[in-house]
């Protein structure tokens, strides 16, 4: 089984709108998200719900994704000089 540091995880603040607080999501492994009233309880609560989440798919029998294998869309390009912003 892999090891729960090692898939990627999103931190982000949630809007006043969207309850305030933290959020904190895998991409990969879909629906895997909990959030918290600060990063670090974000982070904590990320934590047990990733765990629950591996086990939950691990007892359905179900294959679990490997850490980093979603493609996240984000590429890097270098762009020459005369197109950087003043």
């Amino acid at each position: 089984m892999n090891r729960i540091v090692d898939y990627p995880f999103e931190l982000r603040p949630l809007a006043e709108s969207e309850g305030g607080g933290w959020l904190v999501s895998f991409p990969d492994l879909p629906g895997c998200m909990s959030d918290g009233e600060t990063p670090k309880e974000a982070m904590a609560n990320g934590r047990d719900a990733l765990a629950a989440w591996l086990r939950a798919v691990e007892e359905t029998g179900r294959e679990i994704p490997h850490p980093g294998q979603k493609p996240n869309g984000k590429f890097v390009a270098r762009v020459p000089r005369s197109l950087h912003a003043p």
